[in-house]
């Protein structure tokens, strides 16, 4: 259960790169969550027998927030609300953690991650600071779901405050993106809009909306719906996404101008030719760096066969739109990032139009260095909410 012997990272299992990217995934939400480390590891043993088996991920990680979530139930019968509150917290996180590797979705993974999303609910309803506000955002003829993080009522005065559109990536949420710092951006008196975006979250799993390139189609609507809230400042919103983000927040920041800023957390360039590389190396035999198993694609995006994806992802390409872009840029990328090349990071950088750019690059000595720092979270937060901090609080 150590790393391989030339990674400093925490790799829980080091032969299965998905399944140790899955457990830190979890685990790097702990400062936010109180996602614990017991927890994870009593999960952790009960799977040492079954590495690669999905199902028997999905079963452990489901049993653990079974049972964090029977003592929340318990506190909150007693009237402990902000310890049921961490306790809904955590299980959210592990029903999502193990309902994430599951291909076809079943009944019971559905019925599993609704609850992951009413104790998030829940959870948010006890807590103070930050609030959290459930939100519906109008989108053409239907809503997406998001969370609605306010900023910390000390830190903003009486002024409106800038806020973040936080979008989702290939395979994550808005609420495991809640347990990614954003009570430390709310702690600046910066509000966050955490959405569920097609192709993620509960769009995907509850209300038909499959992946699009389009990425604006869903930007602009939901820029609107902030800059309509008397507690923010239209001037001051901004967009960031992680991942397959690092696509979704330059695009809507080069096709949306209206927004201050734009954070790519993790580099994209053309993500077509990702995925037909991937496809080839997978049907030649190849075992690669993946988050998701290879059925994800499919399944996001609404197709039944990988041609039928391939084609769809002719859109999902960068270049001759990044160079439209005008506002401060941020762009994170880990050196040893085993998804997306840095010289992929290096080539989006240098065509954004941006005058105002940065480039962090993660490297091993100092951590972060794996794909979207998963491998030590908190410094690729602090680095991105500084920025935010300096850039929207100076215009």
């Amino acid at each position: 259960m150590i790393g391989r012997n030339d990674d400093p990272a925490f790799l829980y299992f080091p032969d299965n790169y998905r399944w140790s990217m899955g457990l830190l995934i979890c685990l790097g939400a702990a400062p936010w969550t109180g996602v614990e480390i017991d927890e994870v590891h009593r999960v952790g043993r009960a799977l040492e027998d079954h590495v690669g088996d999905d199902k028997a991920w999905f079963d452990e990680w489901t049993r653990m927030g079974e049972r964090i979530e029977m003592r929340g139930r318990s506190e909150q019968a007693a009237g402990h609300r902000l310890t049921a509150a961490a306790c809904f917290l955590r299980a959210s996180r592990y029903y999502q953690t193990g309902e994430r590797f599951i291909h076809p979705r079943s009944q019971h993974s559905q019925d599993v991650y609704a609850r992951s999303v009413q104790i998030f609910r829940e959870a948010a309803g006890m807590i103070r600071r930050p609030h959290i506000e459930p939100v519906e955002v109008p989108y053409e003829n239907t809503s997406l779901p998001a969370l609605l993080v306010h900023p910390d009522p000390d830190a903003t005065g009486s002024k409106p405050s800038a806020c973040m559109v936080f979008f989702d990536g290939f395979d994550v949420t808005k609420e495991l993106q809640y347990g990614y710092g954003i009570p430390d951006l709310a702690a600046r008196g910066i509000g966050c809009l955490i959405v569920d975006g097609p192709g993620n979250g509960e769009s995907v799993r509850f209300r038909n909306l499959p992946l699009i390139a389009e990425t604006e189609r869903y930007a602009t609507p939901v820029y609107e719906y902030v800059a309509a809230r008397p507690e923010f400042d239209e001037k001051r919103i901004g967009v960031m996404a992680l991942s397959l983000g690092g696509y979704y927040a330059p695009r809507a920041a080069s096709l949306e101008p209206r927004f201050a800023c734009c954070i790519a957390w993790g580099a994209q360039w053309d993500y077509h030719a990702i995925w037909a590389k991937r496809l080839d190396d997978l049907a030649s035999g190849m075992v690669l760096s993946l988050s998701v198993p290879p059925e994800h694609l499919q399944w996001v995006l609404g197709v039944d066969s990988q041609v039928a994806a391939l084609k769809k992802l002719e859109g999902f390409r960068l270049d001759g739109i990044v160079q439209k872009m005008r506002c401060p840029f941020l762009l994170l990328h880990g050196e040893g990032d085993e998804q997306i090349p840095l010289a992929l990071a290096q080539k989006c950088f240098d065509a954004v139009g941006s005058k105002h750019k940065t480039l962090k690059v993660f490297t091993r000595e100092e951590g972060g260095f794996h794909h979207c720092q998963v491998d030590n979270v908190t410094i690729g937060v602090h680095t991105m909410w500084d920025w935010i901090a300096d850039v929207l609080h100076s215009r």
